[in-house]
């Protein structure tokens, strides 16, 4: 009998081991597949946001309120601001430019080189709309973009075409379909959202998406009305507007997108700052 006790106990003490193991470790389980569902993708906050300012005022702003970083157009002293955002361990996600078809060939402005070099080895990424029109556009475009491509490779760079309403290169169709043709390693797209909605297209999400996976580089993020038409609908602060960002995040982390998101405050106005405190109060929620 007392041999029957002891293996009893024995074994009652396996079980209760192994369910006390079970206990204690599914919510570890649970709290990492949560955890892998999450959109970690780098924040950061795009010119058109930040409300001008010194470099040092608007890298300050955005450390304090919790932004990885910043984008910035050429107009901006790039010097100036990668020390700004170097001091304060953010960086500069991509620099806005663009390329000018023209019956004369393509046109790009004069800095763009010089900034491209001084941003070498940095990761920044070249955000390049395209203009302008000519005889054989596309094939202008084409050669443009290839040669930024080579200037780009030179300093370890990327360049994300820009699809912008109403520029020649303004669908993010257009954008994946140039990419193909360009057929360069780092050249890819970008998805805008707001531009992506004056597209029309807010129920061909996951198609337009899903097409854009595999050369997409950066996208952009903001509040937004599902079927507005105008900027001041089409271009809000995260948090408003009835467009789903929740489920345009899920579909891009499901197609693979692991890269940075820019929060686009074009035209939003009020106050920069409270702005971007609800957006990155918005973000966190998102990545919650």
């Amino acid at each position: 009998m007392s041999q029957i006790r002891c293996l009893s106990a024995r074994a009652f003490l396996r079980g209760f081991a192994a369910v006390t193991f079970c206990v204690l470790t599914t919510p570890l389980l649970a709290e990492q597949t949560t955890s892998e569902a999450r959109p970690n993708n780098p924040f950061f906050a795009m010119d058109t946001a930040t409300g001008g300012g010194t470099p040092d005022a608007q890298a300050e702003m955005l450390k304090e309120l919790g932004y990885a970083g910043m984008s910035c157009g050429l107009d901006h002293d790039i010097s100036a601001l990668l020390t700004a955002l170097d001091e304060r361990q953010l960086k500069l996600f991509a620099v806005y430019a663009g390329v000018n078809l023209g019956p004369d060939g393509p046109s790009y402005p004069a800095k763009l080189s010089q900034v491209i070099a001084r941003l070498k080895g940095r990761e920044t990424i070249v955000w390049l709309t395209v203009t302008g029109n000519a005889p054989e556009a596309e094939a202008q475009a084409v050669k443009a973009v290839r040669e930024m491509a080579d200037l780009a490779e030179a300093a370890g760079l990327r360049v994300a075409l820009y699809p912008h309403a109403g520029f020649y290169m303004a669908r993010l169709s257009h954008a994946v379909r140039l990419a193909k043709k360009v057929d360069r390693t780092n050249v890819g797209v970008t998805f805008n959202l707001c531009h992506w909605l004056k597209e029309g297209r807010p129920d061909a999400m996951i198609e337009d998406i899903r097409a854009a996976a595999p050369h997409l580089f950066v996208a952009t993020v903001n509040g937004a009305d599902r079927r507005g038409t105008t900027w001041e609908q089409l271009i809000q602060p995260l948090g408003r507007g009835d467009f789903d960002v929740a489920a345009l995040l899920k579909a891009l982390r499901e197609a693979g997108f692991r890269g940075p998101v820019g929060f686009q405050g074009y035209g939003i106005g009020g106050n920069v700052r409270e702005t971007l405190r609800r957006t990155i109060t918005a973000w966190n929620t998102l990545a919650r």
